[in-house]
């Protein structure tokens, strides 16, 4: 099966001006890069030939059944549902002609810094694909039991679909953490494509749901960074496979103690 390459991106803002969109603590400050920053990253992209013009639907339609070797797909997701979507990194891509996957935090639309029910029309009515990105955010998703679940994902997908009048299809697993019957669920309520945090570029599937892993970009990223992780070669994903699968040990073993182990890093960044 043809490879999708898919890059992680959260909200793009002026520089310094990181509670202008989406989730505000520290730790979510790093995966936001500043106007100047994606400017960089688009165009490093561009310049490798890269068309990120399809929808995951689309990609997945046409790779499967693909021969190996053929050029890989190559897709742009933005976790959270920030403001900046709409206002900063939509007219970038169409500018482009490309299209981006905006996951929205469904318990965020409509407040400070975050999507209204308006702007998510909006980027949908634009060719944009709107989906999930859970209902509450949950800080460890894998840890949730399957009925808070099963809640998280039916109750962000009847929301969203209400708003766009269609049914979502779509959605990313917050936090990077994944398991099993986090897709099972998310499959349950009608995610037929779901985007998670593991740097791979092979689709699999848990039952209806089709799992595509994402290369995750953060603030201090350059463009080249974005560049080398599409090309041909694959060094730049191997190393970001190394260590994402290092950190989930850690994760593992540490529960609540990784999580505020890092809390204390980027509180005193």
């Amino acid at each position: 099966m043809t490879r999708i390459i898919t890059l992680e991106y959260h909200d793009v803002v002026d520089a310094g001006d990181f509670s202008s969109s989406g989730f505000t603590q520290p730790g979510a400050d790093s995966y936001k890069l500043t106007t100047t920053t994606f400017d960089e990253h688009l165009a490093a992209l561009a310049a490798t030939g890269t068309a990120a013009d399809a929808t995951a639907d689309e990609v997945v339609g046409s790779v499967v059944g693909a021969a190996d070797g053929q050029r890989a797909r190559v897709l742009l997701t933005f976790d959270d549902g920030g403001r900046s979507a709409l206002t900063e990194i939509a007219p970038r891509l169409e500018a482009l002609g490309w299209r981006g996957h905006f996951f929205m935090t469904s318990s965020r639309v409509g407040t400070t810094g975050f999507l209204g029910a308006d702007d998510l029309r909006e980027l949908h009515a634009r060719g944009h694909v709107v989906g999930s990105h859970s209902h509450s955010h949950p800080v460890r998703m894998s840890a949730v039991g399957e009925d808070g679940l099963r809640r998280e994902w039916e109750d962000s997908v009847a929301l969203l679909s209400d708003i766009l009048g269609e049914r979502v299809r779509t959605a990313s697993v917050p936090g990077g953490y994944f398991s099993r019957v986090v897709a099972e669920t998310a499959a349950e309520a009608g995610v037929r494509v779901l985007f998670t945090s593991e740097p791979t570029s092979r689709p699999s599937r848990v039952g209806s749901c089709t799992v595509l892993g994402r290369y995750t970009l953060r603030r201090d990223d350059p463009g080249s960074r974005a560049a080398d992780l599409v090309a041909a070669s694959h060094g730049a994903r191997v190393r970001q496979w190394s260590i994402w699968n290092a950190k989930k040990v850690l994760k593992a073993l540490g529960g609540e103690s990784y999580l505020r182990a890092r809390a204390r890093v980027f509180g005193s960044s």
